[in-house]
């Protein structure tokens, strides 16, 4: 991250007001003695944030609450781009992150961001938990980041206003919002779309208004932002599998003591059983939302879509280390 610009002024003045404030909260005690600070976008009820809650309450009962971690959710800290360069310098401690901004950072992140390069989330999972997501996180630490877990992020599907979406063909046409990310601009392009980026949250609007014909998401987001109430088709395509990263600071890990070093690599992988249980019961719980409503959800064979992501792979995949994490990603899949 040292090659990357400055991040702007606005958004460091915003994360070092909310730090400050924090060493004011009751019974807080200043960053510098043991509380240290985390980063997260999501909502405080978001599977990412109480995972990364539940890490700090383990290390407070391991070190006799020496060491404790204080998270600001809901982007209070700025966007996850501000955020991330922010850690890189030591700014904020911990940072739970989508792998869609740590592309631009370290190239190594993006084959876990190919769409269809997971067939399912327990595909997903089996390679965060081997060496292949060992190697992801330890590619961090040149950007002053130390990468600690991989969170899940879920299947996105794709959800419109218009249609049933059963083969590529279907896709012909439809304005689909995208992030601002040239993968999943060429993504939806490839299937036939047109791939409309705008901010995450303008979807509703703009899918009530038609300025989109649809968008996609995962379950608990498709419901928990209400897109449900104006997207009649949710299709089945699990097209994405692409999971999230929590980062600490380098120089904030090398700060503590070796022991606590390996405290917080345990903490974080305790985490990650944490988090995967409370992402299932909010997916299950999205299932029931949307079975209980008028959407018409249908299943989708996914071979033809993932015959048109060739190019797309192509196009971000350059190197042979990033070839190697494909095929690896490849090997440990079903029809392997």
């Amino acid at each position: 991250m040292k090659t990357k610009s400055l991040l702007s002024r606005r958004a460091f003045l915003s994360a070092s007001a909310a730090l400050g404030a924090a060493s004011l909260l009751p019974g807080c005690e200043p960053v510098m003695s043991g509380l240290l600070t985390g980063a997260d976008a999501h909502p405080g009820d978001y599977p990412t944030v109480r995972a990364v809650e539940f890490m700090g309450e383990y290390l407070a009962q391991q070190t006799g609450g020496r060491l404790g971690i204080k998270v600001f959710a809901g982007g209070q800290l700025g966007s996850e781009t501000d955020t991330l360069e922010i850690t890189s310098f030591g700014g904020i401690d911990f940072n739970r992150v989508n792998f869609a901004p740590l592309n631009s950072v370290e190239p190594m992140t993006i084959p876990f961001s190919l769409p269809f390069v997971f067939d399912s989330v327990g595909h997903m999972r089996r390679v965060v938990d081997s060496e292949v997501g060992d190697e992801v996180l330890a590619a961090m630490e040149p950007h002053d980041l130390i990468g600690l877990a991989i969170y899940d992020s879920g299947a996105r599907n794709f959800y419109n206003a218009q249609r049933a979406i059963r083969t590529p063909a279907d896709m012909e046409g439809l304005k689909i919002r995208v992030p601002a990310s040239d993968l999943y601009i060429a993504m939806v392009n490839a299937l036939g779309a047109n791939a409309v980026p705008i901010p995450f949250g303008e979807i509703y609007q703009s899918l009530a208004q038609g300025v989109i014909d649809g968008a996609e998401n995962n379950w608990p987001t498709f419901v928990g932002e209400r897109h449900y109430e104006v997207a009649d088709y949710l299709s089945l395509t699990e097209h994405l599998l692409t999971p999230e990263m929590l980062v600490m600071s380098k120089s904030s890990y090398e700060g503590l003591s070796p022991e606590d070093r390996l405290l917080v690599r345990e903490a974080a992988k305790a985490s990650v059983v944490e988090m995967r249980r409370l992402w299932d019961q909010r997916v299950a719980e999205a299932r029931q939302a949307v079975a209980s409503s008028s959407v018409l959800v249908n299943e989708v064979d996914k071979t033809p879509f993932a015959a048109l992501m060739r190019p797309v792979w192509d196009q971000f995949i350059e190197t042979p280390a990033q070839q190697s994490i494909v095929r690896r990603i490849l090997a440990m899949g079903e029809s392997a």
